[in-house]
């Protein structure tokens, strides 16, 4: 089993703990309240807001050398919910992955919803979590980790992939935030 560190105990971080927990994992889950406080895992899953990475990269690069770290932000504008705030051809696990050289960043869990991790599903389908990086063992510990909790994996290739999948959440959200789709829905993937 894997030991799991949790960056952020909001609705992402606790969703995600709990299948982390389901899955037999070891969970560390950490919020603001105790940054100073190291991560242990060997996976760092960090659930917490696009804005809040450049205060994570500032005071924790060191404890994420050499770990996989999960970055399942979305880089979206939300106050006009009209575009992302990277640029066009690049995404937040970009640029995270230069701000952390030392680590094998993956993008995961960025199109799902808490409520669709929470419950394994999206409608009649399971829930799948879309994961790209270019580390395939990394790939393969967060994989590892999705479908212990009963979920599918989906491997949408390199990191490079994780700009498309920052503009699909983009659009999941904004339809959520218009109410032409619920919170607790969100896109299945059918194989």
């Amino acid at each position: 089993m894997a030991n799991i560190s949790i960056l952020g105990t909001g609705n992402m971080g606790q969703a995600i703990g709990g299948l982390v927990a389901k899955g037999g994992h070891t969970v560390q889950q950490l919020n603001t309240s105790n940054a100073d406080q190291p991560v242990t895992g060997d996976i760092v899953i960090l659930a917490v807001p696009h804005a809040a990475l450049t205060d994570i990269v500032a005071t924790r690069r060191e404890q994420l050398t050499g770990k996989v770290v999960v970055d399942i932000t979305n880089p979206v504008d939300f106050a006009t919910f009209d575009d992302l705030t990277v640029p066009a051809d690049g995404s937040a696990a970009a640029e995270l992955a230069r701000e952390l050289p030392g680590s094998k960043v993956v993008k995961a869990f960025n199109t799902n919803f808490a409520g669709t991790l929470a419950t394994g599903s999206v409608g009649t389908e399971t829930t799948a979590v879309l994961i790209a990086g270019d580390d395939a063992d990394a790939k393969a510990a967060v994989a590892d980790v999705v479908t212990a909790a009963g979920l599918r994996a989906v491997d949408a290739g390199s990191l490079k992939r994780a700009r498309e999948l920052e503009a699909l959440a983009f659009l999941q959200i904004s339809l959520a935030a218009g109410e032409k789709l619920s919170w607790t829905g969100g896109f299945a993937a059918v194989a």
